[in-house]
């Protein structure tokens, strides 16, 4: 019997934070806006299109966003407003799939294979609808797989959308640039321009026993998948969680510690307001943080603990960044739940 194939659409909101400050405050809605903290050490959380005109970008220190930007509105992070923004948007999803595998508070990905009809006409329906309920606007990809998706979602930002059909993917790859595929950095692409490769079709033409030597077995196997087009990931809706998270990848790697340290209040105040909109709320009993390096390669730090201390989580920053030598690229933190055989009554408090 042959394999249903998947119509997934991934749905991205364009500047989700800085959009909805400038929907919120028309007076500054023309003007460049980021979000984040107001301090010499903050940090920019997001910032709208205008402001990137200038170079301004997330995780960009406020300081230098400002020197590029002099007249650049900084609004603080209102992540209550932005999750009740994003029940919207996703209550909006569940009338047309029950399979919802949320990204962020931002993004998702839908699987809509068992309806009817063409992915690209409810796509555009679900952004109209976000509209009209939220006044903010959304990308849309639509592929046969996430990845694919995924890619497809920046290719008419923003406000736009943009397909990739099953018969379309083989010739679509060929001159698709290896930065595109989702986990490849400038780093990597550095790597593959020195050898000659900058497309996923001069990619395709790699042994994966030469991509071994390159990369290791597991991100050659990756990446000989990926550039080619394959991604068999579901959409994954219910997972037995054993941890819960919140990560960011970065446009540009971060090569000092201190930097790091800057991306920690804004990650905890998230992972706290996931962890406290849960409709049961349960206890944890580790912390937890991870770094993903420019080479790719990552690393956990995490130690015993039952309250979202900051000073806990910057010695587990700072004993995870002491294993490389490379600047960082994505940053998470996050908490472990306990087996339900452990015996653990444990409190959740944040501090």
């Amino acid at each position: 019997m042959a394999a249903v194939m998947r119509k997934i659409i991934h749905i991205d909101m364009d500047c989700f934070y800085a959009a909805i400050e400038c929907r919120d405050d028309p007076a500054v809605a023309d003007k460049p806006v980021g979000v984040g903290g107001r301090s010499n050490r903050g940090v920019l959380t997001t910032c709208n299109y205008v402001a990137r005109k200038f170079g301004c970008r997330s995780a960009m220190p406020v300081f230098k966003a400002l020197e590029l930007c002099p007249h650049l509105v900084i609004k603080p992070v209102r992540f209550d407003v932005y999750r009740r923004e994003s029940r919207k948007i996703r209550a909006i999803f569940a009338r047309y799939t029950d399979l919802i595998e949320p990204l962020s508070l931002d993004e998702a990905y839908l699987d809509v294979s068992h309806r009817k009809g063409y992915a690209y006409d409810l796509a555009r329906t679900i952004r109209e609808e976000i509209f009209r309920e939220t006044r903010l606007t959304a990308s849309a990809g639509i592929a046969p797989n996430k990845m694919l998706a995924k890619i497809a979602s920046d290719w008419r930002k923003p406000n736009g959308q943009f397909a990739v059909l099953p018969e379309q993917v083989e010739a679509f790859m060929q001159d698709l640039p290896v930065r595109r595929i989702p986990g490849v950095g400038p780093r990597a692409e550095e790597l593959f321009h020195q050898k000659g490769i900058d497309t996923c079709g001069q990619l395709q033409e790699i042994a994966i026993n030469e991509l071994e030597k390159w990369l290791g077995p597991s991100r050659a196997a990756e990446l000989y998948g990926r550039c080619r087009g394959q991604d068999n990931r579901p959409v994954e809706p219910h997972r037995d969680r054993k941890s819960t998270s919140v990560e960011r990848t970065y446009s540009q790697d971060i090569p000092t510690l201190d930097g790091c340290f800057q991306q920690l209040p804004v990650l905890l105040e998230e992972l706290e307001g996931d962890l406290t909109r849960q409709k049961s709320p349960r206890p944890f009993n580790k912390i937890f943080v991870k770094l993903k390096f420019s080479n790719f390669q990552q690393t956990t730090r995490e130690r015993a603990g039952i309250s979202l201390d900051s000073e806990a989580f910057q010695e587990l920053m700072e004993e995870a960044f002491e294993r490389s030598p490379h600047a960082v690229r994505l940053i998470g933190v996050g908490v472990r739940f306990p087996e339900p055989d452990d015996g653990s009554q444990l409190e959740l408090s944040f501090t």
